[in-house]
């Protein structure tokens, strides 16, 4: 009988806060902080410090799992957000239900931004493949792909109410693309460096740029207005008014200026708030630097200011009458150009400085009538602050820190009954639930490589990076003692298999026993646990791991020098030397039945030794990287191995065979731990993550698993063919090209499958109908009976069915690798899917696809003409009827709407914001005119004064 075994699947991971390869973001109402987690985006509460919603992708493809690299809000949703991802694919969410509404695949490459527009119907999106996509949010379809930069796309902003949409690039350029031409309009250079993050003030007044230059670069943004004239609404204070009229109509960004900012190191992110009055500018360190933005009105009386003091300066360095004379025609000349200049309007408000690197910022949407802004900010420690910005100072309000690591997870251990995991990092101890994934201590620690929980589970003993054990009460969450154990790093701890004390091996070439003990504590009735230590096995080398067998017959002990040595535990009298391994032992474990001993090494082999004679049964080349651990299931020989390839894998130790590979970690996996049932076990890596395997129902087979390794390996290589291979480069797309949003994944070739396979099926069908109504003519006719595989269907119906299963988005690529003939045969059915109503939209996008790809095939093929000019009059009369019925539930709406709007008192708000809003503007006009009257006044008094001198 084939054997079989029990599947093990991902579970849960913990443990990450924010993830450093995506921005973070606040959500629209601005309660939540959205912020990556490695696969997932967590979401924060920011005022409980908590996360309320985790967004998990589903799991039905088992294989890598993806980082987040750039998330986005829909600005007019409050529940729906963006996430991309490393694959290029986008995922739509919904906050509220935690789940996935749509995918969408267009790019190659990693995404690396992602932008909305002010209404949130369109997503624009830009990636590592150089490309930039615009979606239909609403339809969940590319519209269609803008190629032109030579290097990533880092940045976008959405113009004229998203009508333009520039992007920033590594290849030092900006690109403005009018979104209903699909044309590149103006390409921008002058940075001397790659542009990192661009942002576009909530007015569209200014454009900023940053990059690894030493200043900001701001661009004033022209609008179009409907005469078909451009202006900018900056533009009487930038430009003259006859420059204005030469300009090149296509240009809607035009250089104002630039600012030298204070710190070296690159600009990483620029946002402004809200409301429009801050900026922030994070550089790629622990700075953030925050601009207060002026009005109009305001950046105007500075721009005056700064003209006077000028004068003033000149009149005070002119002496002579006739030099006076000339100045003074020269003031008048430049009195009546107040040139308003980019350190009138941005005047550097705060500078932040965090305590780890900065790897993305978010303004907060609601602000509190205390502060200015609120910012929220990810370090690389994984941890999230909040700051609350004030016109004097900036305050750090919450952080949301105790929910995972500050570093790597060194080292993760399980409490004999499985219901607490410790977990040791470099400067903490942290007790998590690990069916919950909730932390329920943390307790401040030296560098812990190894731990144990004592018997009893009441106390937790670390081994750390200075040679220290420190003993820990578990319910309190204290250090209670720490015992100076070795003059160098401890390396390994294990149990004793009596229960009553421990072994710790370490660098300073020494294995060193310990028995548990209790102290009272001086001034108090409380007894607490110390350690002592009873013996000492000393080596010839450094100690790497250290491993007891059950049977407490015999210790093995990994050594810097590539060999395991076996040793009596009672007499320490040596056993044997395990040698085979071309680089260090790095972890070891013993079976339960004392018979195995599998050892990793840093030569990314697993050896399988027998411990009664100490020979190799079996040597496995494991991973791509170094074995970090490995340890056996309790009572069995099936054991688990981790390693720095970032994988998981589980093995039968009789058979030498890979079960199976466990895919999840973004990082070196450091630590493992198997719960004492075999039921699941937790591993704890470099990216901050713990992750939880459990064992499932599910059975499988050796010969099974391989086959879809198999398969994996070559649907992998599926985009890498044969045909792809040796194809010469493509070249460097022309300037402003556009080329269809979508790509081709395994998912449009299935799709593409499925509707030839339909068409076949359709086809058989109808022959045997028509030969029926033959047969039924002659009289020998039977009774028909309906092919099973059509679900009861008719051969149009089922066609129509495949047809509909394809999501919107693969459709265009579905329908691409559909052969013509095949294509002739979908167009034939579509007179008869015109006339569901609800499928209109569907058979409008089939035709037009099929149309602009077989165009000249379907010229040329005379059958096709009279189904072309048929389609043609139908759909034309489909789509205005839909046409006609939208705008007449429109007009209908906005009636409703009307009358809901007389029966209550929202005219009146309305009246009552706009009288709000003249009268500030009444305010501004007055301040302006007090101020020229001043001015006047003052330039007056100076004239009597210099009539009136002596020297005159």
């Amino acid at each position: 009988m084939v054997k079989s075994y029990l599947r093990y699947d991902s579970a849960a991971a913990f443990g990450v806060i924010a993830s450093v390869e995506s921005n973070i973001s606040y959500d629209t109402p601005g309660k939540h902080l959205l912020a990556p987690a490695l696969e997932k985006v967590g979401v924060w509460h920011v005022r409980q410090g908590v996360c309320a919603k985790t967004l998990t992708p589903s799991t039905q493809a088992r294989g890598p799992s993806i980082a987040v690299t750039s998330i986005a809000a829909v600005p007019s949703s409050s529940c729906l957000i963006a996430s991309g991802h490393a694959d290029g694919s986008i995922r739509i969410w919904d906050c509220e239900r935690g789940t996935c509404e749509t995918t969408l695949n267009g790019h190659k490459g990693a995404t690396t931004i992602l932008r909305f527009n002010k209404t949130g119907s369109l997503l624009a999106s830009g990636s590592k493949d150089n490309d930039i996509v615009l979606w239909d949010v609403i339809g969940e379809v590319g519209l269609f792909r803008l190629r032109g930069h030579r290097d990533q796309v880092t940045d976008l902003a959405f113009l004229d109410s998203g009508k333009k949409l520039v992007s920033a690039s590594k290849d030092k350029f900006l690109r403005v693309w009018d979104l209903d031409t699909q044309h590149c309009t103006q390409i921008i250079g002058g940075h001397h460096s790659e542009i990192w993050s661009i942002d576009v003030d909530p007015a569209q007044r200014y454009l900023v740029t940053g990059s690894a230059d030493s200043e900001l670069r701001f661009y004033t943004i022209k609008h179009e207005i409907t005469d078909g004239q451009s202006v900018s609404k900056t533009a009487q204070t930038v430009t003259d008014a006859k420059d204005s009229q030469v300009e090149n109509k296509w240009e809607s960004l035009k250089l104002f200026g630039e600012i030298n900012r204070q710190s070296k190191d690159r600009v990483a992110t620029l946002r402004f708030n809200k409301s429009g009055d801050l900026l922030a500018c994070q550089v790629a360190g622990k700075t953030v630097e925050i601009y207060r933005v002026l009005d109009e009105a305001e950046s105007k009386r500075k721009a005056k200011r700064r003209i006077n003091r000028k004068k003033e300066k000149k009149i005070s360095k002119t002496v002579g009458a006739t030099e006076k004379e000339n100045t003074d025609v020269e003031l008048k000349d430049d009195g009546q150009l107040t040139m308003v200049t980019v350190p009138d309007v941005f005047k550097l408000l705060q500078t932040i400085r965090a305590n780890k690197k900065i790897c993305s910022i978010s303004f907060s949407p609601i602000t509190s009538k205390s502060s200015l802004a609120t910012l929220a900010l990810s370090l690389n420690n994984n941890l999230l602050e909040v700051y609350s910005v004030d016109s004097n100072s900036t305050t750090k309000t919450s952080a949301i820190e105790l929910q995972g690591h500050r570093s790597d997870v060194r080292s993760v251990t399980l409490s004999s009954d499985s219901t607490l995991m410790m977990s040791t990092s470099h400067n903490s101890v942290k007790i998590w639930n690990p069916s919950t994934g909730s932390c329920l201590r943390t307790i401040d620690s030296g560098y812990g490589l190894c731990s144990l929980f004592v018997p009893g589970n009441k106390y937790a003993v670390i081994g750390t990076k200075s040679g220290n054990l420190e003993i820990i009460d578990v319910r309190s969450g204290i250090s209670v003692e720490v015992v100076k154990a070795h003059t160098a790093s401890v390396q390994s701890i294990v149990h004793t298999p009596d229960g009553g004390g421990f072994v710790t091996g370490s660098t300073d070439h020494d294995v060193k026993f310990w028995e548990y003990q209790t102290t009272e504590v001086s001034g108090q009735d409380t007894v607490h646990l110390t350690v002592s230590n009873v013996r000492t096995l000393p080596m010839n080398d450094d100690v790497i791991a250290v491993s007891v067998s059950p049977d407490g017959k015999h210790i093995a002990v990994a050594l810097l020098d590539c060999t395991v040595k076996v040793y009596y535990m009672d007499t320490f009298k040596f056993f044997l030397t395990l040698y085979g391994h071309k680089l260090p032992v790095l972890c070891m474990d013993i079976s339960s039945d004392g018979d195995l001993i599998v050892t990793g090494s840093a030569d990314k082999n697993l050896k399988i030794w027998g411990l009664d004679f100490g020979d190799c049964h079996k040597s496995i080349f494991a991973h791509a990287d170094s074995v970090t651990a490995v340890k056996f299931v309790r009572n069995t020989h099936y054991m688990f191995s981790v390693g720095k390839d970032r994988l998981v894998k589980y093995w039968d130790a009789d058979k030498f065979e890979l079960l199976l590979t466990l895919e999840g970690h973004h990082a070196e996996v450091w630590c493992i731990s198997i719960s004492h049932r075999g039921d699941f076990l937790v591993t704890g890596s470099h990216d901050r993550s713990i992750r939880r395997w459990d064992r499932t129902e599910e059975p499988f087979f050796l010969e099974e698993e391989k086959e879809k390794r198999l398969e994996e390996m070559f649907e992998a290589d599926l985009d890498n063919s044969l045909e792809n291979r040796y194809l010469p480069q493509q070249e460097l797309p022309e300037e402003g090209a556009v080329a269809i949003a979508g790509k081709k994944t395994q998912e449009t070739l299935t799709a593409t499958d499925s509707i030839i396979e339909a068409l076949d099926i359709a086809a058989e069908e109808l022959k045997r109908m028509a030969e029926h109504e033959e047969e039924k003519r002659k009289g020998k006719g039977a009774e028909f009976r309906s092919n099973i595989t059509m679900l009861g269907l008719s051969p149009s119906d089922y066609i129509l069915h495949a047809v509909s299963k394809v999501h919107t988005n693969d459709l265009e690529q579905t329908l691409l690798a559909l052969p013509f003939a095949d294509a002739l045969k979908l167009l034939s059915f579509l007179k008869e899917w015109s006339s569901n109503l609800d499928k209109v939209e569907l058979v409008c996008r089939i035709a037009t696809v099929l149309l602009q790809l077989h165009h000249n095939q379907l010229i040329a093929t005379t059958s096709a003409r009279p189904l072309l000019a048929l389609l043609r009059d139908i759909l034309h009369a489909r789509v205005k009827g839909c046409k006609d019925t939208l705008g007449f539930n429109l007009a209908a709406m906005d009636h409703l709407k009307q009358l809901m709007a007389s029966k209550s008192d929202a005219p009146f708000r309305d009246a009552k914001s706009k009288l709000l809003e003249i009268r500030s503007q009444q305010s501004k006009r007055a301040e302006a005119r007090a101020d020229t009257k001043g001015e006047r006044r003052r330039k007056k008094k100076k004239q009597k004064k210099d009539d009136g001198h002596v020297w005159s």
